[in-house]
């Protein structure tokens, strides 16, 4: 049984931790027999890189379905990872991708969702809102049986992802303070971005009789971090981590708002969608941890906060003012 697999939206964190995992990982490679990277922006280093390991980086130009359906065919696709790209026009490119994959006899399907989306509201977190409806386009092919899409797929609705509070490095460095605009007392629990590539490496590997391994195939997986944090637990866990006192501060919508807007590598999609996902933070919709799916995929345990803000240390340790030198 081949195994060769496409992956949306590579030049993302996402896709690319997923694609080098597969790549470089010898109990993910010797499962495999190709990795396709479908890029928006095949200029980025990202996908130099992903070369070198050996994938094929294809670019996706969005409203080209019948071109896609001929790439998918041309590479021998039969497993596809689809990564809903940090763009305005997210559903409609991931619809479209999903239609393609469908006219190609794509047979499994891996959708990267967004734990959350079940319980935002139309009107108040439409970007959240988005992910049901793409959930919707890949789940509806189960009940058909004249499209191969249909017979494995797999939905990893992933949690807020710990890397996003990075965003704030540069406040941990010049203040000493970790500012969310998240309230004093709800909680989330933020994932690292490795563990939900890593689960996603588990299923994209995984073989069955029907296609992904049948532990995996038609499931939906919740993967949350592994611990409950208020604004003050994350300020501790960072604090653990870089040695030095660290606080936190509840800040205003509007100035996470401004403090985001500073952040030009970011599509202004994806800093709609981190507002809205503090705004279900605030709002008590965040207070549960899911790590059963973590734990029954990959046999390990999922990272800790501080486990994560000691990895980062660097970006978030304040920075010792420089001293005045008063000599004659």
């Amino acid at each position: 049984m081949t195994r060769n697999i496409c992956i949306t939206a590579s030049e993302g964190q996402t896709g690319f931790l997923i694609a080098e995992l597969l790549l470089k990982e010898s109990k993910f490679a010797k499962r495999i027999d190709s990795i396709t990277g479908l890029v928006l922006d095949p200029t980025n280093p990202k996908c130099t890189e992903l070369e070198s390991l050996g994938a094929k980086i294809v670019p996706h130009h969005p409203g080209r379905e019948r071109q896609m359906v001929k790439t998918l065919k041309e590479v021998g696709c039969d497993t596809i990872c689809v990564i809903p790209p940090a763009h305005k026009d997210k559903v409609d490119i991931t619809i479209e991708l999903c239609e393609a994959a469908k006219k190609a006899g794509v047979q499994n399907v891996l959708l990267i969702s967004a734990a959350g989306c079940d319980y935002a509201e139309r009107r108040k977190q439409p970007r959240l809102r988005e992910f049901i409806d793409i959930e919707n386009i890949v789940l509806s092919s189960k009940g058909d049986p004249s499209v191969e899409l249909g017979h494995s797929p797999c939905v990893i609705r992933a949690g807020f992802y710990a890397e996003n509070l990075l965003l704030y490095s540069q406040q941990a460095q010049l203040n000493g303070t970790l500012p969310l605009p998240i309230g004093e007392n709800h909680k989330f629990a933020p994932v690292a971005l490795g563990d939900i590539a890593y689960v996603a490496a588990c299923v994209l590997a995984g073989k069955g009789k029907h296609g992904f391994d049948d532990r995996h195939r038609g499931q939906m997986m919740i993967v949350t971090g592994p611990m409950l944090c208020a604004g003050k637990e994350l300020a501790e866990a960072a604090s653990q981590a870089v040695g030095q006192k660290m606080e936190f501060e509840n800040i205003s919508e509007r100035e996470a708002k401004r403090i985001l807007k500073a952040q030009a590598d970011i599509d202004d999609s994806e800093k709609e969608y981190l507002l809205e996902y503090y705004s279900l933070v605030r709002e008590g919709k965040t207070n549960y941890v899911v790590t059963t799916a973590f734990h029954d995929v990959t046999g390990e345990q999922p990272t800790q906060p501080s486990e994560f803000f000691r990895m980062y240390s660097h970006e978030l340790r304040p920075k010792k003012k420089a001293k005045t030198d008063n000599s004659t």
